[in-house]
C-alpha cells in the first residue's frame, strides 16, 4: 500500500481493529451434566443467564409441565456428531425419566431446557 497520499490528496488511513459491540462472543455450548449456568452482560447493561450444562428438562405432558431427569441425548437432526457430544440443542431427541423427548428451546439462550414429550 502506498504510505504518501492519494492522487486526491487525501491520507491513506490504516485498518482499525474492531468497537466493542462488533465483537463476537464465544459459542455458548450447552452438554448434557451437572447443573452449570453463568451470568454474562449484554448491551445495556442488562444481565443474561445462559446454561453450560444441564441434567434437568421442563417436559410438557398431558397433566402440565413436569420437572425430569435427561439420560442420554438420542439423535441430533443438524449433525449426528452433536448428539455424540451429548449437546443440547433446538430439536434434539432426548431420553427423559418420562419418555422420549424432544427439545422445543434454544437453551443456550435461555438458561432452562423445554422440552414435549413424544407418544
Amino acid at each position: 500500500m502506498n504510505k504518501g497520499r492519494k492522487i486526491t490528496g487525501g491520507k491513506y488511513h490504516a485498518n482499525r481493529k474492531k468497537k466493542f459491540y462488533e465483537k463476537t462472543s464465544q459459542e455458548k455450548i450447552v452438554v448434557l451434566g451437572e447443573l452449570k449456568r453463568k451470568t454474562i452482560r449484554v448491551k445495556g447493561g442488562t444481565k443474561k443467564t445462559i446454561l453450560l450444562s444441564t441434567n434437568i428438562v421442563n417436559v410438557a405432558a398431558s397433566e402440565g409441565m413436569k420437572k425430569a431427569e435427561i439420560k442420554k441425548v438420542l439423535e441430533t437432526p443438524q449433525n449426528k456428531f452433536l448428539a455424540r457430544q451429548n449437546r443440547l440443542i433446538k430439536g434434539v431427541l432426548i431420553e427423559t425419566s418420562m419418555g422420549k423427548a424432544t427439545i422445543t428451546n434454544r437453551p443456550s439462550r435461555e438458561g432452562c431446557v423445554n422440552a414435549v414429550l413424544i407418544e
